[in-house]
């Protein structure tokens, strides 16, 4: 029986893994065609509510294929121009792409963990292979779909930016499913560290640039906006369009940053040194912010604080990350980080620029190679003298502070200050006796001060009363460091002189 036990379990945990992955393979094909969906129904929205629509529903969602194809990296080709050849349009609207590769890692993750515990999961590798196979199967029919409408899709870009969106958005959801580990060696985890912050400031700075500059030129961006658009609903389609590419001006304005600049057109380029060329501009809301003709001043310099900044986040945190190891392992760390920014900017760049057209409208946007190669000049120039500063600062060897010398004890109080007067000496230091004349008889039981004078380490005080009546033995207080005698004989009146009366 337990062989057999063990063949059944056997085929039991495969058929599981194999429901798994089939279930992994449908959620792809379900993220793809919610992504389609999706932008069929803003399609067809302003396919309605144009007054003027060019053609019909099948019109509509031909465009929203091409839209979505577009989101993904893939060319398209429009065939209705005037001379009659394909023009390529290759500018990827990047907050389009953001819906995708958002359902892609959200389907990855949840295919990694489910929310029952005890239902089969497929392997990590599995799971990327089954969400990415469903979603490309999709993809592939929409490829096929869309070569039979306006906006045909490019095979070579096709082949190329498709599968590599596709897998790159699965398997950063597979690794967020695992918990987001990071290499085992402290330099590679802290590159990576620096990357991430690096990438981060320099989006973050130009947005800032491409905002400001878009709020300087103001003016400009509203007379496009209101001579391309005439009624509402194109007014509306335009502005979604514009906010799609939003994300391309915040990578442009970065490269802009950079130094290299972005190509307005076959031999027109805009530098922070000037513009040199001339620029084949179409009229869109985004392109009147622009820098001018000529060469560059301040303002345009000043661009090249992004780029210092993003350098700077990056080497801090590198420094910060491996400052308990070797300089030579911070110096690695850093280098790898600026290759690995470059990489990721180079991508970036490629992605936010591409052909409008032929001839002059050829190249728009960041040269790719130009941006990543000036994105690891930076780092290494920048970050790798900041994390070693940085290094070094953490590693300093604090000054140890001084003790606080401990104040005087203050002096005690003296018994001399119940008559009226204050004593500021110890108690020790009073070593005179009273007159024989004056004193009780050693032994004769009469205590002075609350203690008997057999008592050891007994010193007698200076003080005593005139006579035995005044002050009253009762208004004596006790000693402040003695507790007071209850085991004390009664006190009795003194033996009077003969010959007197008993008239005070």
């Amino acid at each position: 029986m337990a062989p057999v036990t063990h063949l059944t379990e056997h085929t039991l945990v495969q058929g599981g893994r194999s429901a798994a992955f089939a279930t992994a393979c449908v959620r792809g094909g379900v993220a793809a065609g919610l992504g389609v969906g999706a932008l069929a129904v803003l399609v067809i929205v302003a396919w309605i509510s144009s007054p003027f629509p060019d053609s019909g529903a099948g019109g509509a969602l031909h465009l929203a294929a091409g839209l979505w194809l577009l989101a993904h990296g893939v060319d398209l080709l429009r065939t209705d121009t005037l001379g009659g050849l394909p023009a390529p349009l290759g500018i990827v609207p990047l907050l389009l792409s953001a819906l995708p590769v958002w359902l892609l890692h959200r389907t990855a993750r949840s295919t990694l963990d489910p929310a029952d515990e005890n239902r089969p999961r497929p392997s990590p590798a599995g799971a990327l292979g089954a969400v990415s196979g469903g979603y490309l199967l999709v993809a592939a029919v929409i490829v096929v779909y869309s070569e039979s409408g306006p906006l045909p899709a490019d095979l070579v870009t096709a082949g190329l930016w498709l599968p590599g969106v596709v897998l790159g958005a699965t398997g950063a959801g597979v690794w967020a499913a695992l918990g987001r580990p990071l290499p085992g060696r402290e330099e590679a985890a802290a590159a990576l560290r620096g990357v991430g912050t690096g990438l981060v400031t320099l989006l973050a700075g130009g947005a800032v640039l491409a905002g400001t500059a878009l709020v300087w030129h103001a003016g400009a961006a509203r007379t496009s906006y209101e001579g391309i658009a005439g009624e509402w609903s194109g007014r509306v389609a335009l502005a979604l369009l514009v906010l799609a590419l939003l994300p391309n001006a915040a990578v442009w304005a970065a490269a802009y940053g950079l130094g290299p600049g972005f190509a307005l057109g076959t031999g027109a380029l805009a530098t922070p040194l000037g513009l040199l060329g001339d620029p084949a501009v179409p009229p869109f809301p985004l392109l009147a912010a622009l820098p001018p003709e000529g060469r560059g001043g301040w303002p345009q310099w000043a661009a090249a604080t992004v780029p210092l900044l993003a350098a700077v986040a990056l080497g801090r945190s590198v420094g910060r990350s491996t400052g308990t190891g070797r300089a030579r392992d911070t110096a690695l760390a850093v280098l790898g980080a600026a290759w690995i920014s470059g990489a990721a900017v180079a991508a970036l760049a490629g992605a936010a620029g591409g052909p409008l057209g032929t001839g002059r409208l050829l190249a728009f946007g960041p040269v790719w190679w130009q941006a990543g190669a000036a994105a690891v000049l930076w780092g290494v120039a920048v970050g790798l003298p900041t994390a070693l500063t940085v290094r070094a600062w953490g590693r300093r060897i604090p000054r140890p502070e001084r003790p606080k010398e401990p104040r005087p004890p203050k002096p005690a109080k003296v018994f001399g200050k119940a008559f009226g007067k204050a004593e500021a000496a110890p108690e020790p230091a009073l070593t005179a006796t009273a007159p024989p004349s004056s004193a009780p008889a050693p032994g004769s039981g009469f205590p002075l001060n609350g203690r008997d004078d057999e008592d050891e380490g007994y010193v007698p005080y200076d003080y005593f009363p005139a006579t035995w009546e005044s002050p009253a033995y009762t208004d004596l207080p006790p000693h402040a460091d003695l507790p007071p005698r209850t085991d004390l004989p009664p006190r009795t009146e003194p033996p009077r002189p003969s010959g007197t009366t008993g008239a005070e």
